[in-house]
């Protein structure tokens, strides 16, 4: 179980209050991530934010806009998009039963696993999940998440209870737009009998642990066998072992000040800035003796200027 759940709150039917947990029920799956990189150099490539004709800016001159007509743009600021989120009710009422089968496939989206929160709210829990089950109905309901209300749908799952978040109507197309070519012939009936036979001889109990990524698996056993082979080109980055840039700043920025603080401090003392530059080669380490020389064989200098 994830350490954190993604919404805490109940579930309410009619005078009927279930206090729940909902944690994800997915996660991403083990995928092969590319670098683009600079082949002379063997160095990460970089992106900037940039505006045509002005070159690279800074983060904090970028905005939101939403474009209203051709390169017209109306600017939220953070503050105004905030103000409109939805705060959570913690409460996910009940307000419709459907069959199994009423809601197609493409309407779902994100499934989530929903547990009682205390051993209190488990017996109402399992009510709810049996009820459902004997039903064969599906609970369809909203709920605020994270600043967003969605159409969510719950069924039972073995000891427990799902949860799917639904895509809105709006967010569907309309299957007639692709179907609509596809004639009204009749399937020839021995091929329909072959496919059915087909079809009969594969049945079975679907098992996720059978499939696998073969993409993914192919480009893992690709890199494996060109790291094993002798004369293989490897880039290398020849920073990649040195401190991070932010460690590097800092140090920068460091002898920055410091050789500010050391030129507000000699304008100070009213030396000019030739007299300065000419300091500079007496900042190195010597022994006390040979400091002193120094200062001797420059006292005459002064004098002379």
């Amino acid at each position: 179980m994830a350490a954190r759940p993604a919404w805490r709150g109940q579930i309410r039917l009619a005078l009927v209050s279930i206090p729940v947990e909902i944690y994800p029920a997915t996660k991403s799956g083990a995928q092969i991530q590319f670098h683009q990189v600079h082949e002379p150099s063997g160095k990460r490539i970089k992106y900037e934010k940039v505006v045509p004709g002005i070159g690279a800016v800074d983060k904090d001159e970028i905005v939101k806009g939403y474009e209203v007509s051709k390169g017209h743009y109306i600017l939220l600021d953070p503050e105004e998009i905030e103000s409109v989120k939805l705060e959570s009710r913690k409460t996910l009422d009940l307000v419709q039963f459907v069959d199994e089968d009423d809601i197609e496939a493409m309407y779902f989206e994100k499934p989530y696993y929903v547990v009682p929160a205390d051993d209190l709210a488990e017996e109402a829990y399992v009510v709810l999940r049996d009820a459902l089950k004997d039903a064969k109905k599906i609970g369809v309901g909203q709920m605020a998440m994270r600043g967003q209300e969605y159409v969510v749908a719950i069924k039972p799952s073995g000891r427990g209870i799902l949860m799917e978040t639904l895509r809105y109507a709006d967010e569907v197309h309309k299957s007639s737009g692709f179907f609509r070519d596809i004639g009204d012939t009749k399937p020839d009936p021995d091929l329909l009998d072959m496919a059915s036979m087909l079809i009969e001889r594969k049945a079975g109990e679907f098992n996720p642990s059978e499939f696998h990524n073969r993409y993914v698996d192919a480009l893992k056993d690709l890199i494996a066998e060109k790291q094993k082979k002798k004369g293989e080109k490897v880039i290398q980055d020849p920073d990649a072992d040195k401190a991070p840039a932010r460690g590097s700043n800092v140090i920068d920025l460091m002898a920055a000040l410091k050789k500010s603080l050391g030129e507000d401090k000699r304008k100070k003392d009213g030396l000019d800035e030739p007299k300065a530059k000419a300091k500079k080669p007496a900042a190195k380490k010597a022994p006390a003796k040979r400091t002193a020389a120094k200062k001797e064989t420059k006292a005459p200098a002064r004098k002379r200027a």
